[in-house]
């Protein structure tokens, strides 16, 4: 029962990623189509984005009601539904619509399961967790890239996904007992006092504020990188834009790689000291690509180590939630924590855009820098308050 939950799990996760780049993949090809500016692609992101930053922040309560299967299976249903709807839409304004349930369906399946599995599995699966949601993120463009190139025909790359998407709801739904039944043996012992926290009142505990900062930083680092780091090696370095995308992309390869890896080692290692190492990694990836030398395989080494330093912090922070903060307050808290996660995903790679404008692009390595040193110095007054916690400490 154990391992076809977490198979389940898994499955779930390659869910997620599917869908996340197959907006910046067809992009190029749709606005054309549909008659609108290049630059409107950041107004569907943002959509989603604020229907993930609801949902997330919504998820405590309806899990509680309904339970983690449901609101799984649930979620799941509604970005399927969304990315038909995608694979039918013919004007940019029904891509706005359609939107609106794929952020609502993707910020509750991650804040729910990502506290499922904090709660119930070894921190080696989140890790593995997250290397699938990699998987699925890369399947995802391979799939459009198909549709594109044989069929010539983005809606048939959402409608291949939307279909995967169905198939696996029905998964969902069929495993409803499942899930019912490992509640049952795992949670309750340790859920019966589940606590109902608003917004307001989980700011209130001692620690949330530096981890909500912290997850805001880390994941503005991730989305800046992988958004900028290749404008950054053609326009800054003078590398060819296709020896530049292929590297860049080996940023995102360095986190699914790394989080493969850290599963064999973050249960010995402790997710605290995995976090510590991967800020280290991230510091001495951005050293590199800022050492000025004409040599282009230096800022290409330095994305790959800043993309492996990145592996451990997203999964280790989440599943160190339920020891710092507790267990009866880990859902509503790693809820808030995808909100922030989402808000600095959404908001910091465009400002940075905003800052070249007026200044220069040879900024991204100090951007990247500020950004890590917000995160280190959180991380660490995090640990400072929950070593001093006489409850968890």
């Amino acid at each position: 029962m154990y391992s076809l939950l977490l198979g389940l799990i898994y499955l779930a996760f390659i869910s997620l990623g599917l869908p996340d780049a197959l907006l910046g993949s067809a992009w190029p090809t749709m606005y054309p189509l549909l008659k609108v500016p290049v630059s409107y692609a950041g107004i569907v992101a943002m959509i989603i984005a604020g229907g993930t930053i609801v949902s997330s922040l919504n998820t405590n309560r309806i899990v509680n009601k309904y339970g983690t299967g449901l609101v799984t299976a649930v979620s799941v249903l509604m970005t399927a539904i969304a990315l038909l709807g995608f694979s039918t839409s013919y004007s940019f304004w029904l891509l706005c619509l359609w939107a609106i349930p794929y952020g609502l369906g993707a910020g509750a399946v991650d804040a729910a399961l990502n506290n499922f599995v904090a709660l119930h599995y070894a921190s080696k699966h989140m890790s593995w967790l997250h290397c699938f949601w990699g998987i699925g993120a890369s399947l995802g463009p391979y799939i459009m890239g198909y549709s594109l190139t044989i069929k010539n025909n983005w809606q048939i790359g959402y409608l291949i996904i939307g279909i995967l998407q169905i198939v696996l709801t029905g998964v969902l739904f069929l495993s409803l007992p499942v899930w019912q039944r490992q509640v049952r043996l795992k949670q309750e012992s340790q859920m019966d006092n589940v606590k109902h926290l608003r917004l307001v009142e989980a700011l209130k505990i001692k620690g949330v504020k530096q981890v909500l900062i912290a997850f805001f930083g880390y994941c503005a680092l991730e989305a800046t990188t992988g958004l900028w780091a290749s404008s950054y090696l053609v326009l800054n370095r003078g590398i060819e834009p296709d020896t530049a995308a292929q590297w860049a992309s080996l940023f995102y390869l360095g986190i699914t790689c790394g989080r493969f890896l850290n599963g064999f080692i973050t249960d010995r290692l402790g997710n605290r000291k995995m976090i510590r190492i991967g800020t280290a990694l991230i510091i001495v990836g951005i050293l590199t690509v800022i050492i000025p030398v004409t040599i282009s395989l230096l800022p290409l080494i330095g994305l790959i180590l800043i993309g492996l330093g990145c592996a451990p912090i997203y999964p280790c922070v989440i599943h160190e939630t339920p020891r710092s903060f507790g267990a009866e307050n880990s859902q509503a808290i790693i809820g808030i924590q995808m909100a922030s996660a989402y808000t600095g995903m959404t908001l910091m790679p465009p400002f940075f855009g905003w800052l070249i404008n007026y200044i220069s692009i040879t900024l991204f390595p100090y951007y990247l820098s500020l950004l890590v040193l917000v995160m280190l110095v959180m991380t660490e007054w995090l640990n400072r308050i929950v070593a001093g916690s006489k409850i968890y400490g």
